[in-house]
Protein backbone atom coordinates (compact mmCIF):
# COMPACT_ATOMS: atom_id res chain seq x y z
CA UNK A 1 0.00 0.00 0.00
CA UNK A 2 1.16 3.26 -1.14
CA UNK A 3 2.20 6.22 1.86
CA UNK A 4 -0.60 8.13 0.28
CA UNK A 5 -3.45 5.79 0.60
CA UNK A 6 -2.24 4.87 4.57
CA UNK A 7 -2.51 8.41 5.14
CA UNK A 8 -5.96 8.84 3.11
CA UNK A 9 -7.15 5.70 5.60
CA UNK A 10 -6.08 6.95 8.88
CA UNK A 11 -7.43 10.69 8.28
CA UNK A 12 -10.93 8.40 7.16
CA UNK A 13 -10.72 6.75 10.29
CA UNK A 14 -9.80 9.73 12.26
CA UNK A 15 -13.31 11.24 11.12
CA UNK A 16 -15.38 8.24 12.04
CA UNK A 17 -14.07 8.01 15.28
CA UNK A 18 -16.77 9.52 18.06
CA UNK A 19 -15.81 12.54 19.23
CA UNK A 20 -15.09 11.80 23.20
CA UNK A 21 -18.45 11.17 25.49
CA UNK A 22 -18.44 14.96 27.21
CA UNK A 23 -18.32 16.69 23.48
CA UNK A 24 -21.33 14.90 22.40
CA UNK A 25 -23.38 15.21 25.69
CA UNK A 26 -22.81 18.23 27.39
CA UNK A 27 -22.92 17.70 31.59
CA UNK A 28 -25.99 19.40 32.61
CA UNK A 29 -26.01 21.11 36.11
CA UNK A 30 -27.38 18.66 39.02
CA UNK A 31 -30.13 19.62 41.47
CA UNK A 32 -30.36 17.84 45.21
CA UNK A 33 -34.02 17.05 45.96
CA UNK A 34 -33.62 15.66 49.99
CA UNK A 35 -37.00 15.39 51.34
CA UNK A 36 -37.94 13.68 55.09
CA UNK A 37 -41.41 12.39 53.31
CA UNK A 38 -42.22 10.18 50.44
CA UNK A 39 -42.46 10.46 46.66
CA UNK A 40 -46.35 9.14 47.04
CA UNK A 41 -46.83 11.59 49.66
CA UNK A 42 -45.47 14.67 47.97
CA UNK A 43 -45.88 14.36 44.50
CA UNK A 44 -48.10 17.37 43.96
CA UNK A 45 -45.40 19.06 45.79
CA UNK A 46 -42.58 17.58 43.41
CA UNK A 47 -44.97 19.02 40.98
CA UNK A 48 -45.47 22.34 41.81
CA UNK A 49 -41.45 22.53 42.05
CA UNK A 50 -40.86 21.90 38.33
CA UNK A 51 -43.12 24.09 37.52
CA UNK A 52 -41.14 27.14 39.60
CA UNK A 53 -38.31 25.55 37.63
CA UNK A 54 -40.04 26.51 34.16
CA UNK A 55 -40.63 29.56 35.34
CA UNK A 56 -37.25 30.43 35.35
CA UNK A 57 -35.98 28.55 32.72
CA UNK A 58 -35.31 24.79 33.29
CA UNK A 59 -37.23 21.29 32.77
CA UNK A 60 -35.63 18.37 33.80
CA UNK A 61 -33.99 16.41 31.46
CA UNK A 62 -33.35 19.01 29.11
CA UNK A 63 -31.21 21.45 30.97
CA UNK A 64 -31.02 20.12 34.33
CA UNK A 65 -31.10 16.85 36.45
CA UNK A 66 -32.78 16.53 39.70
CA UNK A 67 -31.65 13.51 41.73
CA UNK A 68 -33.96 12.89 44.69
CA UNK A 69 -33.47 11.20 48.29
CA UNK A 70 -36.62 10.29 50.08
CA UNK A 71 -35.71 9.58 54.03
CA UNK A 72 -39.35 8.12 54.04
CA UNK A 73 -40.43 9.30 57.45
CA UNK A 74 -37.06 8.43 59.05
CA UNK A 75 -35.36 11.60 60.20
CA UNK A 76 -32.44 9.81 61.45
CA UNK A 77 -31.86 8.95 57.86
CA UNK A 78 -31.61 12.41 56.44
CA UNK A 79 -27.69 13.09 57.03
CA UNK A 80 -26.23 10.15 55.33
CA UNK A 81 -28.95 11.06 52.62
CA UNK A 82 -28.01 14.80 52.31
CA UNK A 83 -24.15 13.45 52.35
CA UNK A 84 -24.81 11.19 49.44
CA UNK A 85 -26.02 14.70 47.32
CA UNK A 86 -23.22 16.42 48.17
CA UNK A 87 -20.95 14.09 47.41
CA UNK A 88 -21.98 13.44 43.48
CA UNK A 89 -21.91 16.99 43.36
CA UNK A 90 -24.81 18.91 43.26
CA UNK A 91 -25.29 22.37 41.96
CA UNK A 92 -28.08 23.64 44.33
CA UNK A 93 -29.36 21.06 47.41
CA UNK A 94 -33.49 21.51 48.24
CA UNK A 95 -34.68 20.55 51.53
CA UNK A 96 -38.08 20.02 52.13
CA UNK A 97 -40.32 18.40 54.86
CA UNK A 98 -39.50 20.41 57.95
CA UNK A 99 -36.59 21.64 59.65
CA UNK A 100 -35.00 18.35 60.37
CA UNK A 101 -34.30 18.45 56.61
CA UNK A 102 -32.95 22.03 56.48
CA UNK A 103 -30.51 21.41 58.98
CA UNK A 104 -29.19 18.35 58.07
CA UNK A 105 -28.93 20.22 54.39
CA UNK A 106 -27.15 22.97 55.78
CA UNK A 107 -24.56 20.43 58.21
CA UNK A 108 -23.71 18.74 55.27
CA UNK A 109 -22.35 21.78 53.18
CA UNK A 110 -20.74 25.16 53.34
CA UNK A 111 -20.85 25.62 49.97
CA UNK A 112 -23.24 23.88 48.07
CA UNK A 113 -26.09 26.26 47.67
CA UNK A 114 -29.32 25.03 49.79
CA UNK A 115 -32.70 26.13 49.81
CA UNK A 116 -34.66 25.27 52.28
CA UNK A 117 -38.67 24.69 53.62
CA UNK A 118 -39.68 25.03 56.72
CA UNK A 119 -42.19 25.70 59.31
CA UNK A 120 -40.00 27.00 61.89
CA UNK A 121 -38.53 30.31 62.70
CA UNK A 122 -35.04 29.99 60.25
CA UNK A 123 -33.60 32.91 62.14
CA UNK A 124 -34.02 30.91 66.07
CA UNK A 125 -33.28 27.60 64.70
CA UNK A 126 -30.05 28.62 63.05
CA UNK A 127 -30.79 28.17 59.55
CA UNK A 128 -30.29 32.05 58.45
CA UNK A 129 -29.04 35.14 60.07
CA UNK A 130 -31.87 36.98 58.92
CA UNK A 131 -34.82 36.45 56.72
CA UNK A 132 -33.86 39.94 54.60
CA UNK A 133 -30.05 38.62 54.30
CA UNK A 134 -30.10 35.42 54.92
CA UNK A 135 -25.83 34.94 54.36
CA UNK A 136 -23.93 32.25 54.00
CA UNK A 137 -24.92 29.66 51.56
CA UNK A 138 -28.52 29.08 52.73
CA UNK A 139 -31.65 30.45 51.91
CA UNK A 140 -35.42 29.47 51.32
CA UNK A 141 -39.14 29.52 52.23
CA UNK A 142 -40.68 29.46 56.14
CA UNK A 143 -44.52 28.47 56.20
CA UNK A 144 -44.65 30.37 59.40
CA UNK A 145 -46.91 27.97 61.31
CA UNK A 146 -45.78 27.44 64.31
CA UNK A 147 -45.90 30.76 65.56
CA UNK A 148 -49.56 30.85 64.34
CA UNK A 149 -50.08 28.26 67.66
CA UNK A 150 -52.14 31.70 69.32
CA UNK A 151 -54.27 31.29 66.29
CA UNK A 152 -54.74 27.94 65.90
CA UNK A 153 -55.72 27.58 69.39
CA UNK A 154 -57.86 30.66 68.76
CA UNK A 155 -59.96 28.55 66.56
CA UNK A 156 -60.41 25.60 68.51
CA UNK A 157 -62.24 28.03 71.53
CA UNK A 158 -64.10 29.73 68.85
CA UNK A 159 -65.03 25.91 67.60
CA UNK A 160 -65.48 24.90 71.35
CA UNK A 161 -66.14 27.81 73.42
CA UNK A 162 -66.82 25.26 76.24
CA UNK A 163 -63.79 23.54 76.17
CA UNK A 164 -61.02 23.35 78.55
CA UNK A 165 -58.76 20.76 78.05
CA UNK A 166 -56.91 19.79 74.68
CA UNK A 167 -54.60 17.10 73.35
CA UNK A 168 -51.84 18.09 71.44
CA UNK A 169 -49.54 14.93 69.29
CA UNK A 170 -46.24 16.55 68.72
CA UNK A 171 -43.17 14.62 67.01
CA UNK A 172 -40.05 14.27 69.33
CA UNK A 173 -37.94 13.28 66.93
CA UNK A 174 -38.49 16.85 64.95
CA UNK A 175 -36.16 19.62 66.71
CA UNK A 176 -39.12 21.96 66.23
CA UNK A 177 -41.45 20.11 68.97
CA UNK A 178 -39.96 21.84 71.82
CA UNK A 179 -40.50 25.08 70.27
CA UNK A 180 -44.18 24.48 68.76
CA UNK A 181 -44.79 23.21 72.32
CA UNK A 182 -43.79 25.98 74.01
CA UNK A 183 -46.09 28.41 72.12
CA UNK A 184 -49.26 26.08 72.20
CA UNK A 185 -48.77 25.74 76.11
CA UNK A 186 -48.46 29.37 76.16
CA UNK A 187 -51.45 30.15 73.44
CA UNK A 188 -53.88 27.66 75.54
CA UNK A 189 -52.65 29.02 79.13
CA UNK A 190 -53.26 32.61 78.15
CA UNK A 191 -57.03 31.56 77.54
CA UNK A 192 -57.75 29.23 80.18
CA UNK A 193 -56.84 25.78 78.23
CA UNK A 194 -54.86 23.28 79.43
CA UNK A 195 -52.94 21.17 77.37
CA UNK A 196 -52.01 17.10 77.16
CA UNK A 197 -48.84 15.93 75.45
CA UNK A 198 -48.91 12.98 73.17
CA UNK A 199 -46.04 11.82 71.39
CA UNK A 200 -45.44 9.22 68.23
CA UNK A 201 -42.85 9.07 66.16
CA UNK A 202 -43.84 6.51 63.74
CA UNK A 203 -47.07 4.60 62.86
CA UNK A 204 -47.64 2.36 65.61
CA UNK A 205 -46.71 5.30 68.10
CA UNK A 206 -49.92 7.06 66.69
CA UNK A 207 -51.61 4.34 67.25
CA UNK A 208 -50.44 4.13 70.98
CA UNK A 209 -51.08 7.71 71.40
CA UNK A 210 -54.66 7.00 70.14
CA UNK A 211 -55.10 4.41 72.78
CA UNK A 212 -54.30 7.20 75.35
CA UNK A 213 -55.96 9.36 73.92
CA UNK A 214 -59.45 7.50 74.75
CA UNK A 215 -58.69 7.10 78.00
CA UNK A 216 -58.50 11.31 78.73
CA UNK A 217 -61.16 13.40 79.47
CA UNK A 218 -60.10 15.89 75.96
CA UNK A 219 -62.31 18.32 74.48
CA UNK A 220 -60.21 18.67 70.97
CA UNK A 221 -57.40 17.27 69.35
CA UNK A 222 -54.37 19.73 67.72
CA UNK A 223 -52.01 17.91 65.46
CA UNK A 224 -48.43 19.43 65.86
CA UNK A 225 -46.74 20.62 62.39
CA UNK A 226 -44.57 18.22 61.45
CA UNK A 227 -43.76 16.43 57.91
CA UNK A 228 -44.01 12.80 59.44
CA UNK A 229 -48.06 13.87 60.41
CA UNK A 230 -48.85 14.42 56.71
CA UNK A 231 -47.11 11.66 55.77
CA UNK A 232 -49.66 9.62 58.47
CA UNK A 233 -52.81 12.14 57.31
CA UNK A 234 -55.14 9.34 56.33
CA UNK A 235 -54.12 7.52 59.53
CA UNK A 236 -54.75 10.41 61.28
CA UNK A 237 -57.95 11.41 60.24
CA UNK A 238 -59.30 7.64 60.77
CA UNK A 239 -58.38 7.56 64.16
CA UNK A 240 -59.82 11.16 65.16
CA UNK A 241 -62.92 10.08 63.28
CA UNK A 242 -63.19 6.98 65.26
CA UNK A 243 -62.47 8.95 68.96
CA UNK A 244 -65.38 11.01 67.61
CA UNK A 245 -63.18 13.85 68.76
CA UNK A 246 -62.80 17.34 66.87
CA UNK A 247 -59.54 18.11 65.50
CA UNK A 248 -57.63 20.84 63.80
CA UNK A 249 -54.71 20.38 61.79
CA UNK A 250 -52.46 22.25 59.77
CA UNK A 251 -52.87 21.42 55.87
CA UNK A 252 -56.05 21.66 54.05
CA UNK A 253 -55.05 18.04 52.38
CA UNK A 254 -56.39 16.52 56.24
CA UNK A 255 -59.87 18.19 55.69
CA UNK A 256 -60.00 17.24 51.98
CA UNK A 257 -59.21 13.62 53.38
CA UNK A 258 -62.55 14.02 55.95
CA UNK A 259 -60.65 15.88 58.71
CA UNK A 260 -62.97 18.89 60.93
CA UNK A 261 -60.96 21.78 60.07
CA UNK A 262 -57.20 23.35 58.92
CA UNK A 263 -55.29 26.01 59.30
CA UNK A 264 -52.27 27.09 57.06
CA UNK A 265 -50.49 28.26 54.43
CA UNK A 266 -50.70 26.56 50.58
CA UNK A 267 -47.76 24.17 50.73
CA UNK A 268 -48.35 23.73 46.38
CA UNK A 269 -47.53 27.71 46.11
CA UNK A 270 -44.49 27.33 48.26
CA UNK A 271 -43.02 24.77 46.25
CA UNK A 272 -43.41 26.80 43.37
CA UNK A 273 -41.73 29.57 44.56
CA UNK A 274 -38.71 26.92 45.66
CA UNK A 275 -38.29 25.68 42.04
CA UNK A 276 -37.59 29.46 41.38
CA UNK A 277 -35.28 29.87 43.90
CA UNK A 278 -33.37 26.95 42.69
CA UNK A 279 -33.61 28.25 39.17
CA UNK A 280 -32.45 31.16 39.99
CA UNK A 281 -29.27 30.11 42.22
CA UNK A 282 -28.32 28.04 38.78
CA UNK A 283 -28.30 31.44 37.07
CA UNK A 284 -26.02 32.21 39.16
CA UNK A 285 -27.68 34.29 42.07
CA UNK A 286 -26.06 34.16 45.44
CA UNK A 287 -28.31 32.80 48.17
CA UNK A 288 -26.55 35.23 50.86
CA UNK A 289 -28.88 37.83 48.83
CA UNK A 290 -32.40 35.48 48.12
CA UNK A 291 -34.63 36.92 51.27
CA UNK A 292 -36.09 33.77 53.13
CA UNK A 293 -39.78 34.22 51.73
CA UNK A 294 -42.86 34.00 53.68
CA UNK A 295 -46.61 33.54 53.36
CA UNK A 296 -49.27 36.20 53.13
CA UNK A 297 -52.01 34.51 53.80
CA UNK A 298 -53.33 31.68 55.92
CA UNK A 299 -56.23 29.20 54.38
CA UNK A 300 -58.85 27.58 56.95
CA UNK A 301 -60.31 25.03 55.52
CA UNK A 302 -63.82 23.27 57.20
CA UNK A 303 -65.49 20.23 56.34
CA UNK A 304 -68.95 20.64 57.14
CA UNK A 305 -69.74 16.51 56.43
CA UNK A 306 -67.47 15.70 59.70
CA UNK A 307 -68.84 18.40 61.57
CA UNK A 308 -72.28 16.91 61.35
CA UNK A 309 -71.06 13.54 61.96
CA UNK A 310 -69.47 14.81 65.68
CA UNK A 311 -72.78 16.34 66.12
CA UNK A 312 -71.02 19.60 66.44
CA UNK A 313 -72.52 23.16 65.11
CA UNK A 314 -69.88 25.26 63.18
CA UNK A 315 -70.57 28.97 64.61
CA UNK A 316 -71.15 31.44 61.57
CA UNK A 317 -68.28 33.53 62.42
CA UNK A 318 -66.41 30.79 61.51
CA UNK A 319 -67.91 29.80 58.34
CA UNK A 320 -67.81 33.72 57.03
CA UNK A 321 -64.05 33.63 57.75
CA UNK A 322 -62.95 30.10 56.01
CA UNK A 323 -61.62 30.39 52.88
CA UNK A 324 -63.00 26.58 51.82
CA UNK A 325 -65.97 25.33 53.10
CA UNK A 326 -66.55 21.63 52.61
CA UNK A 327 -70.31 20.44 52.32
Amino acid sequence: MRRREVITLLGGAAVAWPLPLSAQQPTLPVIGFLSSRSLDVDAPLVAAFHRGLAEAGFAEGRNVTVEYRWAQGQYDRLPTLAAELVGKPVSVLVSTGGTVSALAAKASTRTIPVVFTTADDPVKVGLVDSLNRPGGNVTGITTSFIETASKRIGLLRELLPKASTVAFVVNPTSPAATTESSEVRAAARAIGLHIELLSASNADEIDTAFEALSKMQVDALLIAVDPFFFSRAVQLVILTARQGIPCLYFRREFALAGGLMSYGSNFVEFFSVVGVYAGRVLKGANPADLPVQQPTKFELVINLRTAKALGLRVPDKLLVAADEVIE
